[in-house]
């Protein structure tokens, strides 16, 4: 797994296809982090216990993704946190189903009720078994919070999580740092083709090479090597205010 499992080679068909979203994360998980076991998944009885207890029925993918590796903190929840089963809740405004929370409560990541009702009423429809995810911002102003676009399905949502909480992990082959010059990194990494986040969005971009995974956060640089040599390489390279070196 660790031999053929590459960043950007395999990102295009994980980004279509769901079972090749698992795959990925799989692989990632295999390469980057510790191998997925069958332990690592959440229980289907849980899954199911937390839809009789909202009211709601819970997209395939949704279920495929916990069951995969929603037990895998590492993963998931270095910086903000996945919900587990028993944690979800359904907003306010009986809007969406609430599955990740932002680590100081400033935004929340749910899938539209009225998604679920679609993916339940015709479970064939992959675009229906795999909603769009929404992101809402705490605001001052209540009134003006909405449940805006973030990402287009949940299994591409679930790819953007594992990659970015990789690199928030409490761990020596990581670290952070205020960075200005990001022509030279488009000119020595390799950009991923993703996330496509809405039009007037921002977010993220995540960068390669042999041994590295960057994300850059609106001039907020985040590193992860695979090991602390290659990390120290990196950071002789490009001089910053690293916060662990």
């Amino acid at each position: 797994m660790t031999d053929s499992f590459d960043l950007v080679r395999d990102l295009p068909s994980a980004l279509r296809d769901r079972t090749a979203a698992w795959a990925y994360i799989r692989g990632f998980a295999a390469t980057w982090r510790t191998p997925l076991a069958p332990g690592d998944g959440t229980p289907d009885a849980d899954l199911t216990a937390a839809e009789a207890n909202l009211g709601v029925h819970l997209p395939a993918a949704l279920r495929e993704a916990y069951a995969l590796f929603g037990r895998r903190a590492d993963l998931h929840s270095n910086m903000h946190s996945l919900l587990s089963p028993a944690e979800f809740y359904v907003d306010d405004r009986k809007e969406a189903l609430v599955f990740r929370e932002e680590n100081q409560g400033a935004a929340s990541w749910g899938v539209l009720l009225s998604d679920l009702d679609k993916a339940e009423l015709d479970k064939t429809d992959l675009d229906k078994a795999d909603p769009p995810v929404r992101m809402r911002t705490d605001l001052g102003d209540k009134e003006a919070e909405r449940w805006e676009g973030w990402l287009a399905a949940f299994s591409v949502s679930c790819i953007e999580i594992v990659l970015s909480e990789a690199l928030q992990a409490d761990e020596p082959v990581c670290d952070h740092g205020d960075f200005e010059d990001f022509d030279e990194l488009d000119r020595r990494f390799t950009r991923l083709p993703f996330p496509s986040y809405p039009e007037g969005e921002e977010g993220e971009t995540f960068y390669t090479a042999p041994g590295l995974l960057l994300c850059d956060a609106g001039g907020w640089l985040s590193v992860r090597a695979r090991d602390e040599e290659t990390l120290d390489r990196f950071r002789e390279d490009f001089p910053a205010d690293w916060l662990t070196s």
